[in-house]
Order: structure tokens, then C-alpha cells, then sequence
């Protein structure tokens, strides 16, 4: 516990103290910061705290620490502020705060914190207010807290097939395996199935309406009790909807329009039938607009995205395999990789397996090959390869950023030889060519379990051809000479 808290002492230090973070969350590697004034951190002085890997200034502020320690540090500065991960810390105890109505100058003590707290967060919206950075951060955001189940569910995923296929070959019999794996799916399948109403419910946190009516719209998707004989027909075509048409995306449209009506309808109604009127009114509105509009564009760009991916990647082959493999990492770096959720998600959905992921995880393979590389080139660097014996096992089970952070991108060459490595592992995924993932929330050699069709053999020859391009680029080509040199760790 000692570590943590050390790290979490040093990482509050070089952003300004406890004071000047408003909300504490964290992902599956990086400790996320908002903070209430961005030039009282020093970024220098953060990178250089033990134990961070690396820091990322977006939206947030992201500090990688690698997996496993990032829920423990998260959780000491949560205690230090005195409130929940995720929530915001008030202003009285993030000013330290003992007596908010002490007055000088007609201002209290705690008036002074709010008019500087709002001055900095208007500089902070000014720095960071763009359409592009805003949608991805709302992207992140509805989808980094399902990422511990999309982790879960996947492995079961993999699980469960494993099974399934020995069932089926005959080497496990008996009704115990069959009901065993039974169960196992039915776990499984409670974030899949329900995945709409997961996504309303963080959509509607992101966007500002109430949860609850965001759970029921995200539920309303699924047109549960529709009746076969009564079907709901869409207004366009005039054949049946299908339950979940639109899927996730038509889900996260639909609840931001459902914000826009709840906010509106608050400020105008009185407040004795607040709660009761405005509750109804959004969810009929939005639901209806859900149901005879959303639904049916959003079914529109889903089936025409699916239409997409299968074109490039049938005509592409090779080619498009090598380049989508190859940029995922640069794709990782700038934060953009969120963005790919919804539609592996829709992928799943539409066809039960996604033919991107297997390709994109070709680019953390590539840097597990580059990370053996440096490890053999700059065995003397006790400093550097101390790093990489950390970063290499996770990066194997397909956590990429404690190698990205803290090795190859740091040193500059390893990390375009890396990018190499996942294009070639990319390259004969697409060679080969409809090799695709039942599940998400595993990657690397976990993700063996989860490829569809009994394909994991070329998903693995696609591993070991970015592992071994990877470790050949950056050998010959991509060890910096001041990274040979001794140093001590």
C-alpha cells in the first residue's frame, strides 16, 4: 500500500495539490484528473514521479500507471478528497476550507473559491471547447466504465466457446458441461443483452439528463412486448422494425436529444410539477422520436457502416490490413481508439463477431515485439529494460500503453518500428480475410479464445508475424544508440 500512496502523493504534488483537482476517475491503465487550473501543473515534474509512465494532456489530464495500480492510486486521492471516485470535489474541501463565511473585501472565504473556480473552468472550456475533442471525450465517457465488464463478458465469451467446441468434438460429455456452459453464457450475456440500457443510462450522465429516463429510452430500443402480429413499422420503409435496430449508436443519439428536451422542459416547468411532468414528458417524446425516427436512420448508417467494413477489408485484403494495423498505435496515442467501441459493438450485433479488432490488436503485438528487441539491445540500459520487464507481460495480454508510454514512444524509432510490426501481423489477418472477434474486452493472446469459425489459428500466425516484424524492425533499424548505453535503475 506503501507504493500507492506514494504515488498518489507525487502524482497530487506536480498537479498542484488535492485542491486543484475537481473529479478523480480512472480506466484500465491511466489515473484521469480534471483539473480546476491547468498552469499550476507541472507536466515536467509529473513524468518524473516514480511509477508514472507516461501523461497525456486532453480533455483530461491521463496519467498512465499500467493495470492493477491504476484502481489503487485512483483510490487514495478519492480518499484524500474526502468523496467517491467520479464525483465532484466540493469546493470547501478542495480549498481546505474551515470556516466558508469568513468575509474580507465583501467576499467570504468560499465565495472567493467559486469565482475562482469558475474563472478557471472557463479558461479550461476555452482551452478544450472543440467539436472534436468534446465528442471524444463524450465517447470515452459513456463507454470507460463498462470497460471491467467488456473485460469480463469477453472472457466468458472465450470461455464458453472453448467448451461449447469440446462438447461439440465429442471430449466432454455429460449434461453437467452442457449446463455449466449454459450458465456461463447466461452471465455473459447480462451486459450484451442489456448493453442499450448500460449506454443510456452513461449516456445520459454525459450529457447532462437523468440516468434513470436515459435506462429507459436505452431499454425502449429493445421494443420489448412489441407483439409479432402487431408489428411497429418503420415510417421510411414500411417493413417491421427489429428490436435493437440502430444498436448502440442510434442509443447515444437518442438519449443526447433526450437531454435537450429534459433541460429545456426544467427550465420552464414550475416546480411543484417538476418531477412528475417533466419525467413523463421526456421519455414520451424521446421515446417516440426513438422509436419512429432515431431507430430507423440509425438502422440506415449501422447496416451501410457494416456494408463499409467488409468492402475495404474484402478489397483492401492485405493492403488495408497492413494499414489499419499499422496506424492503431498512433490512433492509441492521440485517444482515439474509444471511438471504436460503439461500432465493434454494432459489428457484434449485426454479424456476432467483429472483423476489425482481430487486425487493430495486430498494433500491440508489434510493440511486445519491439519491447523483446530493446530488451535484448539494451541489456546494459538496467534502467530502461527494468521498465520493459514490467511492461512486456501486460502488453502480451494486450494492455499496450505501459509499453507505448513508458518505452518505444519515449525513444522515438521503436515506436514507428513497432507500428511496423502490428502492419505486418495486420497484413495477413487481411490476407486471409474474415477472421473475426465473438466478443470484446480481451486483445493479445487472451483474444485466441474469442475468434469465431475456429479461425484462432490465423489470428495467432498474425500474432507471431507482428511479434516477430516488430522485434526485426527495431533491432536493425529502431534501438536509438543512447539507449545501449549503461544506466542504472
Amino acid at each position: 500500500m506503501a507504493k500507492e500512496k506514494d504515488l498518489a502523493h507525487g502524482i497530487l504534488d506536480a498537479v498542484g495539490g488535492i485542491q486543484n483537482v475537481e473529479m478523480i476517475t480512472h480506466c484500465m491503465t491511466r489515473v484521469r484528473i480534471t483539473l480546476r487550473d491547468d498552469s499550476l501543473a507541472s507536466i515536467e515534474d509529473l513524468k518524473r514521479v516514480s511509477g508514472v509512465i507516461g501523461v497525456i494532456e486532453e480533455s483530461t489530464l491521463q496519467i498512465i500507471v499500467g493495470p492493477g495500480l491504476v484502481e489503487k492510486v485512483s483510490r487514495v486521492i478519492a480518499d484524500i478528497s474526502g468523496v467517491e471516485l467520479g464525483e465532484v470535489i466540493p469546493l470547501q474541501a478542495a480549498y481546505g476550507l474551515q470556516n466558508p463565511d469568513n468575509r474580507t473585501n465583501g467576499l467570504s472565504d468560499k465565495e472567493k473559491a467559486e469565482q475562482l473556480a469558475a474563472q478557471n473552468k472557463e479558461k479550461y472550456k476555452e482551452k478544450n471547447n472543440t467539436p472534436v475533442k468534446n465528442f471524444l471525450k463524450s465517447i470515452s465517457n459513456i463507454f470507460i466504465p463498462l470497460a471491467p465488464a467488456f473485460v469480463a463478458a469477453g472472457l466468458l465469451a472465450g470461455i464458453t466457446s472453448v467448451i461449447g467446441n469440446f462438447i461439440t468434438a465429442g471430449h466432454l460429455s455429460g449434461e453437467g458441461w452442457a449446463q455449466f456452459n449454459l450458465i456461463l453464457n447466461v452471465i455473459k450475456n447480462g451486459i450484451f443483452s442489456y448493453m442499450a440500457i448500460f449506454v443510456g443510462i452513461n449516456s445520459a450522465r454525459v450529457f447532462g439528463a437523468s440516468p434513470s429516463l436515459g435506462g429507459v429510452i436505452g431499454g425502449a430500443t429493445l421494443l420489448t412486448g412489441m407483439k409479432p402480429e402487431l408489428p411497429i413499422r418503420n415510417l421510411f420503409t414500411g417493413e417491421p422494425l427489429i428490436a435493437g435496430q440502430g444498436g448502440i449508436i442510434g442509443v447515444v443519439l437518442a438519449v443526447w436529444i433526450l437531454s435537450l428536451i429534459e433541460k429545456r422542459l426544467h427550465k420552464i416547468m414550475p416546480n411543484s410539477i417538476d418531477l412528475i411532468v417533466t419525467s413523463f414528458l421526456s421519455v414520451l417524446a424521446a421515446g417516440l422520436l426513438t422509436i419512429f425516427l432515431i431507430m430507423p436512420l440509425a438502422g440506415f448508417v449501422a447496416d451501410n457502416l457494416l456494408v463499409a467494413v467488409n468492402w475495404i477489408l474484402s478489397v483492401g485484403g492485405a493492403f488495408a490490413g497492413f494499414l489499419l494495423g499499422g496506424i492503431w498505435l498512433v490512433m492509441v496515442m492521440l485517444g482515439l481508439h474509444h471511438i471504436m467501441t460503439p461500432i465493434h459493438i454494432e459489428l457484434i450485433a449485426q454479424t456476432g463477431m467483429t472483423i476489425l479488432l482481430p487486425i487493430l490488436a495486430m498494433a500491440g503485438a508489434g510493440q511486445v515485439g519491439a519491447g523483446l528487441a530493446l530488451w535484448v539491445r539494451c541489456r546494459k540500459n538496467k534502467q530502461l529494460t527494468g521498465i520493459i520487464k514490467g511492461a512486456l507481460p501486460v502488453g502480451v495480454l494486450g494492455i499496450g500503453e505501459p509499453l507505448i508510454y513508458g518505452v518505444t514512444l519515449p525513444l522515438g524509432k521503436p515506436f514507428v518500428t513497432a507500428c511496423l510490426g502490428g502492419a505486418f501481423g495486420g497484413a495477413v489477418i487481411g490476407y486471409f480475410g474474415n477472421v473475426g472477434a465473438m466478443s470484446i474486452g480481451a486483445s493479445g493472446i487472451e483474444m485466441l479464445l474469442l475468434i469465431a469459425d475456429g479461425k484462432w489459428w490465423v489470428y495467432l500466425l498474425g500474432l507471431i508475424t507482428a511479434y516477430f516484424f516488430g522485434f526485426i524492425c527495431t533491432y536493425l533499424f529502431g534501438t536509438p544508440k543512447d539507449a545501449r548505453q549503461p544506466k542504472e535503475a
